[in-house]
């Protein structure tokens, strides 16, 4: 046989092989991936973990070159195996590492198995593997058992993790007391199991109480299997107590007074709340004309200084909307804009500084209707005075 025949042959051959590869890799191509077996990773991160390079394109290749166990930079994921299920379609089953719970130590989450084997650490919680808290370890190493303070808390941690996920009732945390009695926190409700016994049938009790008492706040006794020890406890809101809603007015007997500091238990509740007004008017320190003397209802204090009109219900009213501040008692102004006026002309003999306070350089010297013979607030003093 020639060269030249040869080289025909090998070129007809070439030729030959690049066409079935071509048809070999068309007609096995990858148009759909099935992911199994996690509920750790989406379809799409165990693709891009698993899938790396371009014989992942070819059902029959892709499962002779994609399956391990080489995941050691992959949490919670023992190993990948890729199968064929027709020409165009592969599948990747993961086996993952089962976690039954976790713990915190020193400033990350410690994931463990059944077997207490500690099997991934992590900045942050998974919510959907169970959390205790009271579980002490002296030390820890990876693929290794956990060095657990106490003989039987691991097996309690495992048979409450397989009660959680059977039931999809995964609290927010599990808490062990120093004696190893159990609570399950659920939002604002604190489930007391006691100590491992009967935990099965407590459970199943929990589970159908739970829907009855969501929203509210407090302690459901789960300690024992008997009915008459199954009880929950709420926790009531503390109410504070104002002029609308004190229930005083009894006195310790129990009889009605009507400004009492018990209600009609008996039990002391403290005098009744003051209202703004109340407050206002006892902070107020007016009732005083600008002579000085008592009126009980004038806008200048015993020193002469001026304080307002004395307050109601309509000034402060008024004083809240104008400021938005209910607590402001008003702006040291009479409520009608009229002064008070000695000599009845609408004219004030009496001089006060731009503070409100008494100017003592000042005549208190009355006009045409007065004269000498009075103090500074306009008290008859007897010196020759007439009227």
């Amino acid at each position: 046989m020639s060269k030249k025949t040869k080289k025909i042959m090998a070129g007809v051959i070439g030729v030959g092989i690049l066409a079935a590869l071509i048809v070999f890799f068309s007609y096995y191509k990858v148009d759909s991936v099935e992911v199994r077996g996690t509920d750790h990773y989406t379809d799409e991160e165990v693709k891009s973990m698993v899938l790396r390079g371009p014989l992942a394109s070819n059902s029959v290749l892709a499962p002779l070159v994609y399956s391990t166990t080489n995941t050691d930079d992959i949490a919670y994921v023992d190993g990948f195996k890729v199968t064929q299920l027709n020409r165009n379609t592969i599948c990747i089953s993961v086996k993952e590492k089962k976690t039954v719970g976790c713990i915190r130590y020193l400033d990350s989450y410690v994931y463990f198995d059944r077997n207490g084997i500690f099997v991934e650490g992590s900045q942050n919680r998974d919510v959907t593997v169970p959390y205790f808290d009271g579980i002490q370890v002296n030390s820890i190493v990876m693929d290794e058992k956990l060095d657990i303070k106490g003989d039987t808390v691991l097996n309690t941690a495992v048979a409450l993790s397989t009660i959680f996920q059977k039931n999809d009732m995964i609290p927010d945390h599990i808490q062990f007391d120093n004696s190893y009695s159990i609570s399950l926190i659920y939002g604002d409700i604190t489930v007391n199991l006691g100590k491992d016994e009967d935990l099965e049938e407590k459970m199943n009790r929990v589970i159908a109480i739970l829907p009855k008492i969501q929203g509210k706040k407090g302690i459901l006794h789960m300690e024992s299997v008997s009915t008459d020890s199954n009880t929950f406890e709420e926790e009531k809101e503390e109410t504070e107590i104002t002029a609308e809603n004190w229930n005083g007015g009894y006195d310790e007997d129990g009889n009605y007074t009507g400004d009492g500091e018990y209600d009609e238990d008996g039990n002391y509740v403290g005098p009744k709340p003051k209202t703004a007004l109340d407050e206002a008017i006892e902070n107020w320190n007016g009732g005083y004309d600008e002579e000085g003397d008592y009126t009980g209802a004038g806008e200048y204090d015993e020193s002469g200084n001026y304080v307002g009109p004395k307050p109601t219900q309509e000034s402060l009213d008024a004083a809240a909307a104008e400021s938005g501040d209910s607590s402001e008692e008003g702006d040291g102004s009479s409520s009608d804009g009229q002064s008070s006026d000695s000599s009845g002309d609408g004219s004030s003999d009496y001089s006060a500084d731009e503070n409100g306070s008494y100017d003592s350089s000042y005549d208190s010297s009355y006009d045409t209707e007065s004269s000498d013979g009075y103090d500074e607030y306009g008290n008859y003093t007897g010196d020759d005075t007439s009227y």
